[in-house]
């Protein structure tokens, strides 16, 4: 597939975390297509994916934000996806939520990105066409808060300091946007509906009809595919978006109308 020149990405090279998962590598895909050499980073390499390389590590660590640091600094960055995130805490409201939940939705929500960013902006500011893209949630906004409240917490958090880093970054050269998807169909999405049941005797539908509800309906009538966050990613880090710095781009059906 081509691009119209605006959207081409040949010769940059972007670096993808969380490149595994379907949204991921949705975005992983779409940037390589659009001609950029993408390194994904995940905890674990996957069997097939388009990436020009890959790099096993875990941003949550200071270790691993190292490794992956050290990857790409040495052949050179212009685009950063956060991609990594997601929800391992179990449903039951804020009670049920230990202190070790709440410590590793941060880390993996927020802090991973953060430490990333520390250690890759010197490089970007560097060079001609650099991004930042933090894909945050409709959770930002709309927690759930049965089941996910420490996720949308560090989302919103995630997306505070993406504001506030676009205004430091931007005379630097670096434009820093954000993505905020609402309902996509994913496994990890199935997972959530999966352990929403627990609590309603197993029924999946019940669950996912709650949970539709609870999202305040889709008016487009269907969810958000992973390609769908791709494209968003896409645009904002090409030169198609050369002029968007701060922004946050909902992909939620209507979800969360902002006009």
């Amino acid at each position: 597939m081509s691009y119209p020149s605006a959207f081409d990405l040949a010769g940059r090279r972007a670096l993808v975390t969380g490149g595994t998962g379907e949204t991921g590598g949705a975005i992983v895909d779409r940037l390589t297509a659009a001609g950029a050499h993408v390194t994904a980073t995940a905890r674990n390499e996957p069997r097939h994916s388009r990436a020009a390389d890959f790099v096993a590590a875990d941003i949550t660590t200071t270790s691993g934000a190292e490794e992956i640091a050290q990857h790409v600094i040495s052949r050179g960055v212009d685009i950063v996806v956060h991609t990594a995130g997601g929800s391992r805490a179990p449903s039951g409201g804020f009670s049920a939520l230990t202190e070790a939940d709440w410590a590793a939705e941060l880390e993996f929500n927020l802090l991973g990105a953060v430490r990333l960013d520390r250690l890759l902006a010197p490089t970007i500011a560097g060079r001609a066409h650099g991004a930042i893209v933090h894909v945050v949630s409709l959770q930002a906004d709309m927690p759930l808060h049965e089941s996910t409240l420490a996720y949308a917490a560090a989302k919103a958090a995630l997306r505070a300091y993406s504001k506030g880093l676009s205004n430091e970054l931007a005379p630097r050269g670096i434009r820093v946007n954000t993505v905020s998807p609402g309902f996509i169909r994913t496994k990890a999405a199935d997972a959530l509906v999966e352990r929403m049941a627990v609590s309603r005797a197993g029924d999946t539908d019940a669950a996912l009809a709650d949970l539709m509800e609870q999202l305040g309906g889709i008016p487009l009538g269907r969810p958000a595919n992973p390609s769908d966050v791709a494209e968003v990613v896409g645009f904002l880090v090409s030169d198609a978006a050369a002029s968007v710095v701060g922004a946050d781009v909902r992909v939620d059906g209507g979800t969360n109308p902002t006009v």
